[in-house]
């Protein structure tokens, strides 16, 4: 997630899982990828911003149920669709220029009390709290000499 001026990027996703919904930024690993690379190089791919990634700031999964079968019926409980462990990192910009990318069917910059306003998952507002918190420590915290 990016923190930048005490607002959040948010995101609404292009593809599925959670098409059209608002999100934080994020993606998949490529095989060889540092977790940090990874998150470095999703948030450029989706956003166009160059980020410093600064630390984790929850790991959660979410699994999502096979889809209805073609008679309405539920889908195989056994087999979901997705399963995604998600780690979330608290992110600073460095540079680029902010444009929808790849994933991203638009973006805005949220404060924290503006957060009930897009319809976020339960797990996302958790994370997104979270990370106001750290990046409003980050801000607070002298340096140490």
């Amino acid at each position: 997630m990016v923190i930048d001026g005490g607002r959040s990027l948010l995101i609404r996703r292009g593809s599925h899982p959670l098409k059209g919904e608002w999100s934080i930024p994020g993606g998949l690993l490529e095989v060889g990828e540092t977790l940090e690379q990874g998150v470095a190089r999703e948030l450029a791919e989706e956003t166009g911003l160059e980020v410093s990634v600064i630390e984790l700031v929850e790991v959660f999964e979410r699994i999502f149920p096979a889809p209805p079968k073609e008679d309405g019926t539920p889908g195989d409980a056994a087999h979901p669709q997705y399963h995604f462990v998600i780690l979330d990192y608290l992110c600073e910009v460095r540079g680029g220029t902010l444009t929808a990318g790849s994933d991203a069917l638009e973006f805005v910059w949220a404060r924290e009390e503006e957060l009930e306003k897009f319809d976020l998952t339960v797990a996302v507002k958790r994370v997104l709290k979270k990370g106001f918190a750290m990046s409003r420590e980050r801000v607070d915290t002298p340096p140490r000499a």
